[in-house]
């Protein structure tokens, strides 16, 4: 049952998805925005995908063969906490079910910025950057994949991301003004600031580099670029969406314009930047 779903709105857009009877949605905790009276919410810590499944929050886990099936249903709606809570995630879904017709809820981003619903056909997974993840059919399965420094060539910087398998409808939201890049129409690697990449789909390697050697124009570059040590590599082909603005970004100029400019008078790896 595909999902319908329409992006609307400009500098803050929202998702406004359509329900069939019986279909679900879930998103992120405090991605909900409004629905319709007809609509069941449920708060739930496992997700559609891994060992919790939907079951965990309701009455059928004694399905899956007795206190063992309910040990190992509690052990992996655990895992599932536990990796959302390492990897700063929020720990609960919010699950949407449309009863008695069709029924509407409306989902949004934190950040002033674009949303995009992808497809999954189950060829490909898609792979986005903490906190994109806004909601999706109870047939996409959410995980969390961890990147360690070792993919970076020189970088030595790990990272964390979600994971989208399965088939349906998935939302995402980013900063700003999205723009789709494939690799492969620049030489098969681009080379982007490391708060800018937004999702990619799965069979592009990402990656964390050091900018330049520790030379003199390495350090020009870290000390007044204002993008520190490190850029993110993007290599092969595939759909790669990258957003026009950081959360680093937005916050200094929310700094500066209360009077406090924390970035410094060279930004970069000097910023003063308190978090």
């Amino acid at each position: 049952m595909t999902l319908r779903q329409e992006i609307v709105g400009n500098a803050m857009q929202m998702a406004v998805c359509t329900l069939q009877p019986g279909q679900t949605v879930y998103c992120e905790a405090g991605k909900f925005l409004f629905k319709t009276a007809n609509v069941e919410m449920e708060t739930r810590l496992s997700g559609p995908g891994g060992g919790g499944g939907q079951a965990a929050g309701g009455s059928g886990g004694s399905a899956g063969g007795g206190m063992g099936g309910m040990l190992r249903q509690a052990m992996g709606t655990a895992m599932q906490v536990g990796q959302r809570a390492l990897a700063g995630e929020s720990l609960a879904f919010q699950y949407f079910t449309a009863t008695g017709g069709e029924g509407t809820v409306g989902f949004a981003g934190v950040l002033p910025g674009e949303m995009r619903a992808l497809e999954l056909d189950g060829a490909r997974a898609w792979f986005a950057e903490k906190d994109a993840f806004v909601a999706a059919e109870s047939t996409v399965e959410f995980g969390i994949a961890f990147q360690g420094g070792k993919t970076g060539r020189s970088g030595g910087e790990g990272f964390i991301l979600e994971k989208f398998t399965g088939h349906g409808t998935v939302i995402i939201c980013g900063a700003g003004n999205f723009i789709d890049l494939n690799p492969a129409d620049f030489g098969g690697r681009i080379e982007v600031d490391t708060g800018c990449i937004v999702a990619f789909e799965e069979g592009i390697r990402y990656g964390v580099e050091r900018i330049g050697g520790l030379n003199r124009q390495g350090l020009m570059n870290a000390v007044f670029g204002g993008e520190g040590l490190s850029l993110a590599t993007l290599e092969g082909n595939g759909r790669v969406i990258l957003q026009s603005l950081t959360i680093e970004g937005l916050a200094n100029a929310l700094k500066k314009a209360q009077g406090g400019d924390k970035q410094g008078p060279t930004g970069g790896m000097f910023s003063t930047h308190a978090g």
